[in-house]
């Protein structure tokens, strides 16, 4: 029998977690390639199948990207995993590729043997923000992305297509979801194999986001297609997987902390270009939706992960010491949810109280 009172969503999700790529990219220090494979590895042995390592862009222009290369061949050739028994044929592992050159840079890493699985390509329905991004028109971006497409399958290489600004852009303002819609059309038209719908800057409320991941299933009902992308500069991120999900969108994304945001313009001691200005008062309170937060409610609801929940929420409490500041996750400093009663924390003389009231034992109500 059907519960009426309980809410609509999948039982079972997709978790990826792209804290090293995503996550570490607004980070204005060089995060360590040891520590980068030490997260990498970590997420993995916690459960996580699907992880966003990289980037293969240019790195004169984000740094913390310069040991592409060396971090997929250590994270492949990891003496950890192997241990492990980790079987590769169940992890698939991403690199962002937004431009031509790195999507050849991932091809010819994939010959070696040590390359990604997936790689991912980037429009904004705002041309304006696309170009920020690429540096190019979208039309010519799209003709690039499909002679992308066809070079990655024949290297057995499989291309998301992103789209952004669907809910709005930090450069032109408002968007219209049915545009988003006909973009996500149009990649998988030109052969992507799935879709990273992105809430790039946190201008989705839940009630849009609803909206439109209900627009996408009546287009495309194939959940394998899409997967849920949201930064939480706002503080919508958790709400917006909830309205995601009860939309029936299964795969979401996420990283340690609610790391992340717009490529750094700073490294260290010295200025680099980044994607331009940052489009946010304090750079320090952006970020996605915070992965432990994420798998412990997802939990609470019985909402099955694969995830290890109390391995993750080790890990946020290291990533802190990595990046050195406290972040975003609430999880990891209330942990989960007590399912156990917690004797230390009674106060004394209930019991004797209730024998002076004359009240019996468990009684809630007078009589």
């Amino acid at each position: 029998m059907t519960d009426k009172f309980q809410m609509k969503f999948p039982k079972k999700v997709r978790l990826g977690d792209i804290t090293v790529r995503d996550g570490f990219q607004h980070e204005e220090k060089f995060i360590s390639t040891d520590a980068k494979v030490y997260y990498a590895e970590e997420l993995i042995l916690a459960g996580f199948k699907r992880v966003e390592l990289t980037n293969f862009g240019n790195p004169a222009g984000m740094p913390q990207f310069k040991d592409a290369d060396e971090l997929f061949k250590r994270v492949r050739q990891s003496k950890k995993l192997k241990r492990a028994g980790v079987n590769w044929d169940e992890i698939e592992l991403t690199a962002i590729t937004i431009r031509e050159r790195a999507v050849d840079r991932a091809i010819e890493l994939k010959k070696q043997g040590v390359g990604p699985d997936r790689i991912l390509m980037m429009v904004s329905t705002d041309e304006e923000h696309h170009y920020a991004n690429s540096g190019t028109t979208l039309p010519d971006y799209w003709k690039e992305a499909e002679r992308c497409i066809k070079k990655a399958a024949d290297a057995g290489i499989k291309m998301c297509g992103t789209v952004s600004t669907i809910w709005g852009s930090p450069i032109s303002g408002p968007t219209k979801l049915e545009e988003a819609v006909k973009f996500t059309k149009y990649w998988l038209d030109i052969g992507a194999s799935d879709i990273e719908h992105a809430d790039h800057d946190g201008s989705a409320p839940p009630d849009q986001v609803y909206r439109y991941f209900s627009m996408i299933l009546d287009a495309l009902p194939d959940t394998d297609l899409h997967i849920a992308h949201f930064h939480a500069t706002r503080g919508w991120g958790m709400a917006n997987i909830l309205a995601a999900l009860n939309a029936g969108i299964d795969i979401f994304e996420g990283t340690l902390g609610g790391l992340g945001g717009q490529p750094s313009n700073f490294m260290d001691d010295c200025p680099v270009p980044g994607t331009g200005a940052y489009y946010y008062k304090d750079p320090n309170v952006v970020g996605l939706t915070q992965m432990e937060d994420m798998v412990v409610m997802m939990d609470e609801m019985g909402i099955e992960t694969g995830i290890d929940v109390d391995r993750v929420l080790e890990l946020g409490t290291l990533l802190e010491k990595t990046v050195g500041r406290r972040l975003r996750s609430e999880a990891i400093l209330n942990l989960r949810i007590p399912k156990e009663p917690r004797p230390e924390y009674k106060r004394a003389g209930l019991q004797e109280k209730k024998v002076e009231f004359g009240e019996k034992p468990g009684q809630k109500f007078p009589e």
